[in-house]
């Protein structure tokens, strides 16, 4: 009977999440919990699984992380035995009565998801062979009865499988970077795993590590060769022979795949397996419903809040270690006066537990476990830089980290001044009620700006991932009388308009908005807003992410079902909604075209919300009652003036085709002849300075902090410092040129249809 009530309040819960979302919203209240929808995980996931390309390709690719799991001894079970079925069991009711667009967890759901978890579980098909596969061909049905409450069993088998292969291949890779490599022979390699299958025999494997630690270790070889002939006869300078420099790349590729080892060797527990098979099931569902353990979600709130409970420090994965890289002034680092840039830490406790070794450990990783509850407290051992080691006790206190929040600066181009504020993500302290808000801070730096007496407003929203859905709904109403900024629909087709009700109108000139492909979620409501509303010029790439879906944060509870709060068990991110914009059309898989199109480095990769094969689709409703704003220029003459400095600046140009043909290097295959490599790599190394130098002015702009912020951070030099570093790249940001040059000739129109009278007060504010 318990069961039976339970499953009933599981539905019931589901079933009214679209409701209270679009009701709290409505009203402006705050809601009762945690309403995102930002993609930067995906992001993240995104640039960490990249493949390598010969010589890093700087402007295009993050780097390459090899997918190797760990070896060593078996992980026990940490999670109470029957708490994997739990989860499964919330988690398939949640997707099942609660997404938006749920597919049916059946056989066909099945299969898609034991293909996708073999894939995130070994990615560049190297550890697993085709008889791995075999054997756990068994499972590939058998997803969904794991969620309706069966038995978990199959990311332990493949885990356990996976765990054999490793032990194998850390000793086949061991072997292989034991002896010299030739280079004068020709073959190729293969890197694109997308483009290869798994391995039937150890032989084959074996062979194809050869080639992959063999290019790994040409890259570094022809690096040291040509630093040979570079510093060759300078004085101090120690020249090696070809034999010598050859050991030290391969050397420097052991260490890679030690470290990488090692990781896995602490990191990836059945508890971790277990976490990816989950969030596997909830991604093949649609790419932004997640599952968060509790640690994760603990993270995940802090970084859209802004603020966390920690001691203070900055830091940095290097050579193996965690290192402190700053301090943040008068926090619980400062204060102890124990702590120093440059120490190491070795092991964090938590209070009088035993502390944990951080061997293995990235920095997310170790932030995580150093942050905790306000007033608790951390114990970290530290090796200082004279080879001592010290325990350090810190009670944790409230970090705040404002230089993620919104700023300004002023752009002086001709006889304009132009406003411009950076705006990292749309972040809120859902928690307190006085904490951070971006749409709070956004109206501050107008204000400031206004103060100023700029002639144009430039909002910058590149790499934007989104946020809180309230907040932008604020934020867009800063710049319009009251109406509608975006129409929600929910899993019954009900849609809902969300408005500002607000009829005072902060800033009424000239507006323009920043974009690019990782532009996403609430970015796009408010670009799509300020567009449809023809209160601004959106410039940037072609098209924004993509992302019109709304989630909601919902813990997993295991004698209630759900909760509104965080969970032992985990949470996950649901997709509930879906957002459209007030002309109707939906920003998903579409998202915002730009009105001002300039080629950049991303816009070949594949990234965006069209490039993910469980992505929802892109529809349209009605389009809302609204009525359009005068901006005063003609945007068609905007665009002309636009298309004609582009065809008359040969920079645009080349970075298209340059970032084009980039794009295209991963997916061929390498040689692993010297002689061949590195006439390959004249040629990308050429191409990418080329980009590097594309990507930046000539002649810096005139782009200063305001003036009563031109020592924001006085009392924290590395804040300062970092600030400083800030506008500098914004003096040679040649995307934020053109934008100030297309502003310059929205002000030019507008005050010749005024008779340049001076900007009229609409509104107070």
């Amino acid at each position: 009977m318990k069961r039976e009530q339970q499953s009933k309040n599981t539905s019931y819960v589901a079933n009214h999440l679209s409701k209270t979302l679009v009701k709290s919203v409505e009203r402006q209240e705050k809601p009762c919990f945690c309403v995102i929808f930002g993609f930067m995980p995906q992001l993240f996931k995104y640039l960490t699984n990249m493949k390598r390309l010969p010589l890093v390709l700087l402007i295009l690719v993050a780097g390459s992380f090899l997918a190797f799991k760990s070896m060593g001894k078996p992980v026990d079970r940490s999670l109470p035995p029957g708490n994997y079925e739990k989860i499964m069991k919330l988690v398939g009711q949640m997707l099942s009565d609660g997404h938006y667009s749920p597919q049916a967890i059946d056989d066909a759901f099945s299969r898609k998801v034991y293909k996708k978890f073999i894939g995130e579980l070994d990615p560049d098909k190297n550890i697993l062979l085709k008889e791995d596969l075999d054997a756990l061909k068994k499972f590939e049905t058998g997803v969904d009865e794991e969620i309706k409450g069966a038995t978990v069993a199959f990311p332990l088998a493949a885990g356990k499988l996976f765990n054999a292969r490793i032990e194998q291949t850390a000793a086949m890779y061991t072997d292989i970077l034991s002896r010299p490599f030739e280079f004068n022979t020709d073959e190729d390699v293969m890197l694109n795993a997308e483009k290869l299958e798994f391995t039937s025999t150890a032989a084959e494997q074996k062979d194809r590590w050869r080639k992959k630690l063999k290019f790994m270790t040409l890259e570094r070889y022809a690096d040291l060769l040509e630093q040979r002939e570079k510093n060759k006869g300078k004085e101090g300078f120690v020249e090696k022979s070809d034999i010598e420099l050859e050991k030290e790349a391969r050397d420097r590729v052991k260490k890679i795949m030690d470290r990488t080892f090692e990781r896995y060797r602490f990191k990836f527990s059945d508890d971790d397996k277990f976490n990816m098979y989950v969030n596997t099931i909830t991604t093949t569902m649609d790419p932004h419903t997640e599952f968060f353990p509790p640690v994760d979600k603990r993270y995940f709130d802090e970084e859209m809040s802004g603020s966390f409970f920690g001691i203070g420090a900055s830091l940095q994965y290097d050579d193996g270690n965690i290192k402190i890289t700053s301090i943040l002034t008068g926090s619980p680092a400062y204060k102890s006066g124990e702590l120093q840039v440059g120490d190491v830490v070795q092991k964090v406790g938590q209070g009088k537990e035993e502390p944990v070794d951080l061997t293995g450990f990235l920095v997310t990783d170790a932030v995580k476990v150093i942050r905790g509850k306000k007033g608790t407290e951390v114990r970290l051992t530290v090796k200082k830089m004279d080879g001592s080691v010290k325990i350090v006790s810190l009670i944790r206190d409230k970090i705040v980290q404002d230089e993620t929040f919104a700023r300004s600066a002023v752009v002086k181009e001709g006889g304009s001044k132009i406003g411009y504020i950076y705006l990292p993500e749309f972040y809120a302290n859902f928690e307190d009620p006085n904490g951070a808000r971006c749409y709070k801070d956004v109206e501050k730096e107008v204000i400031k700006l206004k103060e100023e007496k700029v002639d144009g407003i430039v909002i910058d929203l590149r790499n934007n991932g989104g946020g809180s859905l309230y907040d932008v709904v604020q934020m867009a109403g800063l710049f319009i009388e009251d109406g509608p900024i975006v129409q929600v629909k929910d899993r019954e087709n009900k849609p809902s308009v969300l408005k500002d009700k607000d009829r005072n109108v902060l800033y009424t000139g000239p507006l323009a908005v920043m974009v690019n492909e990782f532009s996403a979620s609430a970015s796009e409501i408010f670009a799509a807003a300020i567009q449809d509303y023809n209160r601004g010029v959106v410039i940037g790439s072609t098209s924004t992410y993509g992302k019109g879906t709304v989630q909601r944060n919902i813990g997993l509870d295991p004698e209630n079902g759900y909760s509104m709060s965080n969970s032992d068990l985990g949470t996950v991110k649901l997709t509930l909604q879906k957002f459209y914009r007030i002309n109707g059309g939906s920003t998903q898989l579409k998202g915002v075209n730009s009105d001002i199109v300039l080629p950049d480095n991303l816009e070949y990769l594949k990234v965006r919300e069209k490039d993910s094969e469980d992505a929802l689709p892109w529809d349209e409703i009605s389009k809302a009652a609204y009525t359009n704003w005068k901006p005063g220029y003609n945007l068609e003459t905007i665009k002309q003036l636009s298309k004609l400095r582009l065809e008359s600046d040969p920079s645009f140009r080349l970075i298209s085709e340059s970032t084009e043909w980039l794009s295209k290097q991963s997916e061929k295959s390498y040689s692993l002849n010297l002689e061949k490599y590195k006439k390959e790599q004249e040629v990308v190394k050429a191409t990418v300075k080329q980009l590097e130098s594309l990507l930046k002015l000539k002649t810096q702009m005139d782009v200063s902090a305001l003036p009563a912020e031109q020592n924001r951070w006085a009392d924290d030099k590395n804040k300062q410092e970092r600030f400083q570093l800030w506008l500098k790249s914004l003096q040679k940001d040649i995307y934020l040129d053109q934008a100030v040059k297309v502003m310059t000739d929205m002000i030019g129109q507008q005050n010749l249809a005024k008779g340049k009278t001076e900007e009229p007060v609409k509104k107070a504010f």
